[in-house]
């Protein structure tokens, strides 16, 4: 397992987590979203009527299977540790958040990535802002930023997402009462048992690796560490090659799936998606990744994300996707609405207010003076 921790090793990881996720490309996730962290998290939400968005809905086994997959190997390394108490509701704040940022740009960073080997100029773009957004949270970490240390808790504490999860998983498979898209993104699924144990198998590497994709960039600009973006270079070099091999390259900034060029926004909506990672630590699949290894506090954060995707779509701040005129409709060009470009405005105010409102050195100097 240690071998996983060496560069060598984080490059192995990032390849077999490419290939996985061209597995799940090549058996029915849609195009450009073989994984996405964010969307996956927002489908789950419309398949329990959170939100009515109907192309949008579908219980992923995905997400379950990260979650488990982190609970289970850390299980089995003695790595599992029930910990909480570390500013829970600005966590779920931060959550929350994330996924408005991730919907407006229509995926989170590991879909950037996707999208990126793919040829979708829009998501280079948007590389700009996951930059600007996690240098942000850097500096202020820089400055003394911290929401506070996780306490150790019950054992049975940190396993409650995990064994919920698994439970919903279990209850959707028997009963079929969840909603499910007949178009759309949510339509497009693998078959459930080679996503869940895609899924777990990412989920595990993904906990020995510590793979984050804001974390990447942060460690860089504090530490000139670069070994966290290893594993997604490497990973983003399997989804070229398999993008190229099986057509689905195209260099463009239009006609790309389920996405806009609506670049202002695209920058805008990832850059609160590294802010708010970084102040949380760690991306959307991060924190999944830290929920299933014991903190509550990640659980409370990935609340924030699920009730985030329904607040996005049932209040029309998701972005929509463009799409090219037909016989039946006319062109769209995609992108957020007034509305949700507003409240993305005054969802980074936020991330500034908890950054400066956290300022623990600040805090010290004040009260010594």
């Amino acid at each position: 397992m240690d071998f996983l921790n060496s560069k060598q090793g984080l490059i192995v990881a990032g390849l077999i987590v490419g290939a996985l996720t061209a597995v799940l490309a090549a058996t029915g996730n849609p195009a450009n979203m073989a994984i996405c962290a964010a969307c996956f998290i927002r489908d789950m939400a419309g398949s329990m009527y959170l939100h009515t968005a109907a192309p949008v809905q579908y219980f992923r086994p995905e997400i379950v299977g990260f979650v488990a997959g982190s609970f289970l190997i850390a299980v089995a390394t003695k790595e599992y540790r029930s910990t909480a108490g570390s500013s829970p509701m600005i966590r779920f704040v931060l959550g929350f958040i994330m996924m408005l940022g991730a919907l407006v740009f229509l995926g989170c960073p590991l879909r950037m990535v996707i999208r990126m080997s793919a040829g979708d100029l829009n998501a280079w773009v948007a590389l700009i802002g996951l930059a600007a957004g996690a240098i942000t949270g850097a500096v202020f970490l820089k400055q003394g930023f911290s929401l506070g240390r996780e306490v150790d808790t019950n054992k049975a504490t940190g396993a409650v997402l995990p064994i919920i999860l698994v439970v919903l998983l279990i209850i959707g498979l028997a009963t079929g009462a969840y909603a499910a898209s007949e178009k759309g993104p949510g339509s497009m699924h693998a078959p459930v048992a080679v996503a869940l144990i895609v899924a777990l198998v990412i989920g595990a590497i993904a906990q020995k690796t510590r793979i984050c994709f804001v974390g990447g960039i942060r460690n860089l600009f504090l530490m000139k560490d670069y070994t966290l973006l290893l594993p997604i270079a490497s990973l983003f070099v399997v989804m070229l090659v398999f993008n190229i091999a099986t057509g689905g390259f195209k260099a463009s900034f239009d006609g790309q799936p389920i996405a806009h060029s609506q670049h202002i926004w695209n920058i805008l909506g990832l850059y609160a998606v590294g802010f708010g990672g970084v102040l949380a630590g760690g991306c959307p699949l991060r924190q999944m990744v830290l929920a299933g290894q014991g903190s509550s506090d990640a659980a409370i954060t990935f609340v924030g994300m699920l009730v985030g995707a329904a607040f996005a779509h049932n209040f029309g701040i998701a972005s929509a996707a463009a799409a090219a005129a037909t016989a039946e409709t006319e062109a769209v060009v995609g992108g957020p609405t007034i509305v949700g470009q507003v409240v993305l405005v005054a969802s980074i105010a936020v991330l500034f207010i908890i950054a400066v409102t956290n300022l623990r050195k600040r805090k010290v100097v004040a009260t010594a003076e």
